[in-house]
């Protein structure tokens, strides 16, 4: 029992802190509200689990064949987060009204796949949960992950969907947007800067 309240406990530590996918989920509540905002919330815990999956499948020997890969990845997910902030800093302010598109399910897992946290955690859990290769307690693992991660997720789009209230003017919704968009670009900086 003790190794899965461990596994609970990383679970929630990694998915409840703050990073881009949760930064663009208490966006997305704030704009679109919390329904809307599901098929975000998950197509990132889908994208997660299915990272972890196929990670301590043998993905991972992928990579260490290719570091080139890795590299591809990471860069990617910094463009990525750059474009996010930028959709965010640009956005018109007008909450769910057609203005904007909301984040989709195939958006929120490829925000997954493309985040360098997501990948942090991922090789750090298999490797102190699952490092013997226990096919059987991976997918406990991912079962449980997804609950969390889930829950973690829809918890920061939930209080987007609370500050909608305090965003009804446009005005607000831009500062707000502005904000994240800072978040999430300091976010790829500090990726840049330690050099992933």
């Amino acid at each position: 029992m003790n190794i899965y309240l461990s596994m609970a406990a990383f679970a929630l530590a990694a998915s409840i802190t703050p990073g881009p996918v949760n930064i663009v989920a208490l966006s997305a509540g704030a704009q679109f509200g919390f329904g809307v905002t599901q098929r975000h919330v998950f197509g990132a815990t889908l994208g997660f689990t299915l990272l972890l999956l196929l990670l301590g499948l043998g993905m991972h020997q992928l990579l260490i064949l290719w570091p080139a890969l890795t590299r591809l990845i990471q860069w990617a997910g910094v463009a990525f987060l750059l474009f996010m902030a930028y959709r965010l800093a640009f956005d018109d302010g007008r909450l769910g009204n057609g203005a904007a598109q909301a984040p989709s399910c195939w958006y929120g897992a490829l925000m997954q796949w493309l985040n360098p946290k997501a990948w942090l955690a991922s090789v750090a859990s298999l490797g102190a949960f699952v490092g013997d290769g226990d096919i059987r307690l991976l997918w406990q693992f991912a079962g449980l992950y997804f609950v969390i991660c889930y829950v973690s997720v829809a918890c920061w789009a939930y209080v987007g969907a609370m500050l909608r209230g305090l965003l009804r003017q446009a005005r607000n919704v831009r500062r707000f947007n502005r904000a994240m968009a800072l978040l999430l670009a300091v976010s790829a900086c500090y990726l840049l800067a330690e050099g992933f």
